[in-house]
């Protein structure tokens, strides 16, 4: 059973439930917590953590106050996806290698847990990527592990490089990559022999492995079925080697994906790719916000959490008010940027406010606001508390006074004066008739 099948039906259950719900009271959040726990706990989620997560869901949504513009119900949403992330892990692995220079990867993993398949995965998913990749067999416990990624890999035009009558893995090793460097492979990956845990043997083998060779990088694959027990392994293999990373073999089949997942996030171990099927190209980057947005149902679940970022802006009544009457200050324009500014890019966020004609605007004027606005609050601090208020008494005098106060030019207090005043013309005619906004709302003279 597919665990984003199992566990995420079960959530979507639960999510389409309360979504169903006439209004939300706190029966109503903890019927949606309910669910969500019994979702983790037949997905072998440790108990624990189960309990804490959903003790964050109910203080957060009992606690936290709703931004004017979004539901109750899609900020309880929000906070749902952003704690369920938290428990398997914030940060999506993005793939920095360097391809200036070699990187040794060393695979390591218990045997049966589909290690010596998930190297030929790796090895054909960076060859796809540009990367120049050779594989070397150093598993000398496991007869026929050479002839298996030599078939896996058979036209894809990946060196791999094996001494089947040699039992000796260091040697292997060493002599593998010194070959596969001189074909100019700058991602070599070593397969090791499958070791359990408690075999000792074997487990000072691939530290014997580690200290010769000298990897870059130590990759631990563990199989999703296990559930909690992933991170026992992953803190026993660690002690033996530092792992660098992880990789959770089928995770199409199992129904303790979600325990695998959170119990390796709970070592602090990065899980950096997933394996989804049996096929070669059956691996993908983990992306936590991904799995968990498959979890919820939620296809948008971007869409749903910047409009409630947006809806986060320091917006508070009086302010809007005198934003859509065009009656904002000169204090009150450059602290809405600055907030904006936190969220992101501003054409990304502009373009989302309901404001028609804006996604018109080109991105060169976006980025002259943005690097403006540190200037622009100099420039401000300079201000008598009148000026602020009514700039228009702000004359050729006092736009001198200014600028020598704030450590900028006459034309930089101008340009700010020139764009305060063009968006309150343009907020103005949004008033009279949408129809007739300009289509640009910053002048095309600001970085002049």
């Amino acid at each position: 059973m597919n665990p984003i099948t199992s566990l995420g039906e079960l959530i979507k259950q639960a999510i389409s439930k309360f979504m169903s719900a006439t209004g939300v009271d706190k029966n109503v959040v903890e019927e949606l917590i309910r669910g969500i726990q019994r979702a983790l706990l037949v997905s072998d989620v440790n108990v624990e953590l189960v309990m804490k997560l959903s003790e964050k869901i109910r203080n957060r949504t009992l606690t936290e106050k709703v931004p004017p513009g979004i539901s109750k119900k899609d900020q309880i949403i929000k906070i749902v996806y952003e704690e369920l992330i938290s428990l398997i892990g914030e940060k999506p692995y993005k793939i920095t290698i360097d391809k200036s220079k070699q990187y040794v990867i060393m695979v390591v993993g218990i045997q049966g847990h589909g290690k010596t398949t998930t190297v030929a995965k790796l090895a054909n998913y960076l060859k796809k990527l540009g990367y120049s990749v050779g594989v070397v067999c150093a598993d000398t416990f496991r007869t026929g592990a050479y002839e298996q990624l030599r078939q896996l890999l058979d036209g894809k035009d990946i060196p791999v490089y094996g001494l089947p009558e040699e039992r000796d893995a260091i040697t292997i090793a060493t002599k593998g990559v010194e070959c596969l460097s001189k074909q100019k492979c700058n991602v070599i990956i070593i397969d090791t022999a499958g070791r359990h845990k408690d075999q000792q043997s074997l487990m000072q083998e691939m530290k014997m492995l580690e200290e010769n060779i000298k990897p870059n990088e130590i990759m631990l694959v563990l199989d999703g079925t296990i559930g909690q027990q992933a991170g026992a392994h992953a803190e026993a293999f660690h002690k033996a080697t530092p792992i660098g990373s992880i990789i959770i073999t089928k995770m199409d089949t199992s129904a303790k994906g979600g325990g695998a997942l959170s119990a390796v996030a709970a070592t602090g171990a990065q899980i950096k790719f997933i394996g989804t099927g049996e096929k070669l190209e059956d691996i993908e980057v983990f992306n936590p916000q991904g799995f968990i947005g498959r979890l919820l149902g939620i296809g948008d679940i971007k869409g749903l959490l910047e409009r409630v970022k947006i809806a986060e802006l320091e917006f508070n009544k009086e302010r809007l008010k005198s934003f859509t009457s065009g009656k904002f200050t000169l204090e009150d324009f450059i602290k809405q940027f600055k907030e904006m500014k936190k969220l992101g890019p501003l054409k990304k966020i502009i373009s989302k406010l309901p404001l028609p004609g804006l996604p018109n605007i080109p991105d060169e004027e976006f980025e002259k606001v943005e690097t403006q606005i540190e200037k622009w609050s100099a420039i401000l601090l300079s201000m008598t508390p009148e000026e602020r208020k009514n700039p228009h008494i702000i004359d050729s005098s006092r736009i001198r006074r200014i600028a020598r106060g704030s450590g900028v030019t006459e034309k930089d207090v101008k340009h700010l004066l020139q764009q305060y005043n063009l968006l309150k013309r343009m907020i103005k005619s949004i008033k009279r008739s949408p129809l007739k906004l300009p289509k640009r709302m910053f002048s095309a003279e600001l970085g002049e």
